[in-house]
């Protein structure tokens, strides 16, 4: 028997769905002791929701073969959001479908006094969000007298949504002689904690595996531009052309920022925020399961719980502040034993941010540079020869349509339309930056793309309008070890000051940070813009001009900053260059190594 220890009505179900054998989670459960308070920790998407209805059965049901006439709530499951509580209840609902449960589903942002009714009317298992079962069960609606099983299902989130005097004051009401099923991604200190309080010498159940990451998700970091991080996106999107994904992003605004401009361009695409009524969150999330959408930008908070079981790549948009965000977000794809794709784009900036985040999560991510234009349109061309029309036995209308467009067309000319209107249903590919090194060290992985790009030139210097030295200087903590360069440093400092190319004059680059020069004319509007600027871009304040380029004998060249700042060097007279390696570049050409690039 697949399935062993399995009540009759729930065996059929699992088989009436397809399911042959069970996952970890739910083997360890069907082993473990009958009636015993259960501590489980397992992966986002493990069949978490089926275990635990399993494992309910035998207080729910005993040896009926159907529940009884429908009265006070014998289960009682809770969840962190309304998503989550409504997936699980439609779970259930097919797995004691035989067995005649009457499942109420009490969330936020629903009909309370529909649920009321409900409540009165008699149920069998009730499943809500702690903030809607606090409330019934503070106006007298919930009666949980009756109550032989409990669960917590994602109990970590629950306490991190500040949820833990709700499920005190939830668990103090129930039976003191209830079952209480615990579920965690992770057992914490606070978990501990929970589960010593309400739980009598709980089972510990741990099936998941902390030496290797999620081995159905590939990670993958890309290495962009800072203020390319949108374009970043679309062109992630289009390299892999998935039938759904998922883009995290920090903020409610920066949702409402990238939703835009994605539509902009012509992707089907939702956004999930808090702010969203809870009609607009289903229509939302309807259109991604339909196929309407193929995208849907959230924050973390609006993410927890989706029922999104095809989901392929989840794109981070922005870093996840730690580890436990990088593996919840990333845990949406790789489910029910689909593989997916958990792309991270890495600013220059942040670099060692990601890799610290990824170590901590002891993942070993494919590092790259973005996927280019050139490549995308390049897989396009393979994706439109492997096209399953093309290989499709076509109808007779469709040969006798065909047969009239060749009669006046040459089979080019119609192949070429077919061409143009496949290329017209997809968003243009952004050109992007690439820094030429692709992967970072110490172990050079790089995305499955060939590329034999060279390092772009730096742009010439150039000076202000108003006459050099003339200028304000600023700072901001980017230099040469977080590959810094003009080609996207400018476009940085016009965003984020709300100035004009130019308005910027020189540009001297060190190793961990840049000097810049702001003409004075826009020097006001430029410190009032980078002020205002949000917490999340690279911060720029007022500095010093940096040490002038005293000239030397010809041929010496000028002497700039050495590597670790401005007055930071070999003392003047000690260890300068060679007579004639030290001088200017010549016209094209790359700066002298050592030395700080001029714009």
């Amino acid at each position: 028997m697949p399935f062993p220890n399995t009540h009759p009505a729930l065996a059929h179900a699992l088989a009436a769905q397809g399911y042959e054998e069970p996952t970890p989670v739910q083997a360890a459960i069907l082993e473990a002791p009958a009636g015993a308070d259960l501590l489980v920790s397992a992966q986002t998407g493990s069949g978490k929701t089926v275990a635990f209805g399993l494992a309910a059965a035998s207080e729910l049901l005993g040896e009926a073969p159907r529940f009884a006439q429908a009265g006070p709530p014998l289960g009682l499951i809770i969840a962190p959001t309304r998503e989550l509580a409504l997936q699980v209840s439609r779970e259930l609902g097919w797995l004691y479908a035989e067995a005649g449960a009457h499942v109420v589903t009490c969330v936020g942002g629903m009909d309370a006094r529909r649920e009321q009714r409900a409540l009165a009317s008699g149920c069998h298992l009730v499943v809500g969000t702690p903030g809607r079962l606090r409330d019934h069960l503070e106006r007298g609606n919930l009666d949980l007298s009756a109550l032989k099983v409990v669960v917590l299902d994602e109990a970590d989130e629950m306490l991190d949504l500040g949820f833990r005097e709700d499920l005190e004051e939830i668990l103090d009401a129930t039976p003191v002689e209830r079952r209480t099923l615990l579920f965690s991604a992770t057992i914490a200190r606070d978990i501990a904690t929970l589960a010593r309080r309400y739980q009598r010498e709980a089972v510990r159940i741990d099936t998941v595996r902390r030496d290797e990451p999620h081995r159905d998700i590939e990670y993958r970091a890309v290495r962009v531009a800072p203020n390319e991080l949108e374009h970043a996106v679309v062109n992630v999107l289009r390299y892999f052309e998935p039938p759904s994904a998922l883009i995290f992003c920090a903020t409610r605004e920066a949702v409402r920022h990238l939703y835009g401009s994605l539509r902009e361009r012509g992707f089907g695409v939702v956004a999930l925020s808090g702010e969203l009524s809870q009609k607009e969150r289903s229509d939302a999330l309807q259109a991604l399961r339909d196929g309407h959408a193929r995208a849907c930008v959230a924050t973390d908070v609006a993410a927890r719980g989706l029922d999104l079981p095809a989901l392929d790549l989840v794109i981070h948009a922005e870093l996840p502040q730690n580890k436990a965000a990088l593996l919840h977000r990333s845990g949406r794809t790789g489910r029910a034993g689909r593989k997916g794709v958990s792309v991270l784009l890495v600013p220059y900036t942040r670099q060692r941010k990601a890799e610290q985040l990824l170590g901590s999560a002891q993942v070993q991510a494919i590092w790259s540079g973005p996927p280019l234009a050139e490549e995308i349109r390049e897989r396009d061309q393979q994706r439109l020869l492997e096209n399953p029309l093309l290989q499709e036995a076509p109808s007779d209308e469709d040969l006798a349509l065909g047969k009239k467009l060749l009669e006046g067309t040459a089979p080019e000319v119609v192949a070429a339309a077919l061409v143009r209107l496949y290329r017209s249903r997809l968003p243009d590919p952004e050109d992007l930056f690439d820094d030429g090194r692709g992967a970072a060290p110490p172990a050079p992985r790089h995305l499955n793309i060939d590329r034999n790009l060279e390092r772009a030139p730096r742009e010439p210097r150039h000076a202000l309008e108003t006459g050099a030295g003339t200028g304000a200087w600023f700072q901001m903590p980017v230099g040469r070890q977080d590959n810094a360069d003009p080609k996207w440093l400018v476009p940085l400092i016009c965003r984020l000051g709300h100035v004009t190319k130019k308005d910027i004059g020189e540009i001297r680059i060190f190793d961990g940070e840049t000097k810049f020069e702001i003409a004075l004319a826009a020097e006001e509007r430029f410190r009032e813009a980078v002020r205002n600027a949000a917490d999340g871009d690279v911060p720029i304040t007022p500095a010093g001009a940096p040490a002038p380029r005293s000239s030397g004998p010809k041929g010496a060249g000028p002497r700039g900053p050495g590597p670790r700042g401005p007055g930071k060097g070999r003392p003047p007279g000690k260890g300068g260059p060679p007579a004639g390696k030290g001088g200017p570049p010549r016209r094209g050409g790359p700066p002298p190594r050592g030395k700080p690039p001029k714009r």
